[in-house]
This record gives C-alpha cells, sequence and structure tokens, in this order.
C-alpha cells in the first residue's frame, strides 16, 4: 500500500481548500492510504464554526466520492445538537468506514473552550482490507495510556495541527510511536508559518520518510516488514 502524509497550508476560503485537496488526491495512485493535516478544510476557525460545520456536511459527500479506490482519512468540524466536535473521518472505496471525534482536547489551543470531547471508545483498532489501523488525533499522542489503546495496529495515523515551538516534540512521539509498537505511523501536519510540519511516514524499524518542503510525502508501506520485527523482537505483538 501507498502510504500519503499531506502538508499543506489553510486558507481562509474554505472551497479552495477543499478543491486543492481534491487535486492532491488525484494525484495520488489507486489503492493509497492518504491522510491530511488535522481540520485542513477550515482550520480551527472559532469564529466561524456553524459554517466549518455546514461546509463539512458538503465536504462529506464528495470525498466520499473522491475515495474511489483510494482511503482518505481526515478530520472535519461537525455539529451535533449544539455541541461541535473535531471528528476524523475514514473514507474507503465511496463509503465511510470509520468516525471518531478527538477526545483530549488541547488547553494550549482553547479547544476545551470550543469543542466537546469524543468517546474514548472510538479510539479503537479497525480493520481495512486486512491492515489494522488505528488514529491519535494531534494532542492524544502525548498521552502514553492511549498508545496501549491502539497497540496492535499496522498502521497508526496521526493528524496534526503542531505548532513550530513544539516540532521536536511531534518527531520525536511520532517516531516513538512506530518503534514502540512496531507498526508504521503516517503523520500529516499543517505546513503554515507556525506549524511544525515535519509530516511523513516512520517505519516499524524507526526509518522516517519526512520532507518539510513538500505538500505530500509518499512511501510503500510493507506488511512483511512488521511481521519480521514482531517475530525477531518480541514484545508480544507476533503477526500471526
Amino acid at each position: 500500500m501507498n502510504l500519503v502524509a499531506l502538508q499543506t497550508k489553510i486558507d481562509n476560503d474554505f472551497k479552495k481548500n477543499l478543491k486543492k485537496l481534491k487535486e492532491q488526491i488525484q494525484a495520488c495512485d489507486d489503492g493509497s492510504f492518504i491522510l491530511a493535516p488535522e481540520v485542513c478544510l477550515t482550520g480551527f476557525a472559532y469564529d466561524r464554526m456553524d459554517e466549518a460545520a455546514e461546509f463539512a456536511q458538503k465536504a462529506v459527500k464528495k470525498l466520499k466520492k473522491y475515495s474511489e479506490s483510494k482511503t482518505i482519512a481526515i478530520t472535519l468540524i461537525e455539529k451535533e445538537d449544539i455541541d461541535f466536535f473535531n471528528t476524523l473521518y475514514i473514507f474507503h472505496n465511496k463509503k465511510i468506514v470509520h468516525t471518531q471525534s478527538k477526545h483530549k482536547l488541547f488547553p494550549l489551543g482553547d479547544e476545551p473552550a470550543h469543542f466537546s470531547e469524543g468517546k474514548l471508545d472510538n479510539m479503537k483498532i479497525i480493520d481495512i482490507d486486512g491492515i489494522k489501523v488505528a488514529t491519535l488525533i494531534c494532542f492524544e499522542i502525548r498521552f502514553p495510556e492511549y498508545w496501549l489503546k491502539v497497540r496492535g495496529a499496522d498502521l497508526i495515523l496521526n493528524p496534526s495541527m503542531w505548532g513550530i515551538k513544539r516540532k521536536a516534540h511531534f518527531e520525536t512521539m511520532t517516531k516513538a510511536l512506530a518503534v514502540a509498537n512496531q507498526c508504521y505511523v503516517l503523520a500529516a501536519n499543517g505546513a503554515d508559518d507556525n506549524m511544525a510540519k515535519g509530516s511523513g511516514i516512520i517505519t516499524p524499524w524507526g526509518d522516517e520518510y519526512r520532507d518539510d518542503s513538500k505538500e505530500k510525502i509518499e512511501h510503500k508501506m510493507q506488511l512483511s516488514e512488521i511481521k519480521k520485527i514482531r517475530k525477531y523482537i518480541d514484545i508480544g505483538l507476533k503477526k500471526k
């Protein structure tokens, strides 16, 4: 499987962001697993939350179509009754195969004042065509107890909007997550001037494929590498 981490700047024009995302998706090979940065269609848009949520509903319909022969993971601002959530959607072959709202909100980004917490039970491993996939959304990667919830996944996603001052933290933790869980980590971070970038793919051996100069970073996922490391360095995750 071709893993793709997107790394793009966010425009104030929501439609422009979606158009850009469509172009990036169409440029990816069939069978690719594509991860977009956190809330990349709208940004956190605290002064436009209702507008962002309405736009997300329209985007969902289009992203279903774009996911024909591809898998797309993206977080969107959605509204339920009077509450807003930062919700991950995974689209696969024109269907929504998983949703998961961010559970651990980032206080320094003022998220708890604008979002409600997602259910912790939705932070889990799912199966997509025989590949075990799990997600930790941005800030959630800082909590070791959540690493245990995704233990055993073949691929862990980390869509982020991570600040430049903590760039080393982002890159260190995404690498450590891959090594500790003997899996691939697909990390996509924003590329705005105040963002850390650092998007890329980390292998179960800790090899990193990152490039801050690119909007799209790609690397082939080899399930045999997961099986190999879990066999030779047995920590209870042997892939059968």
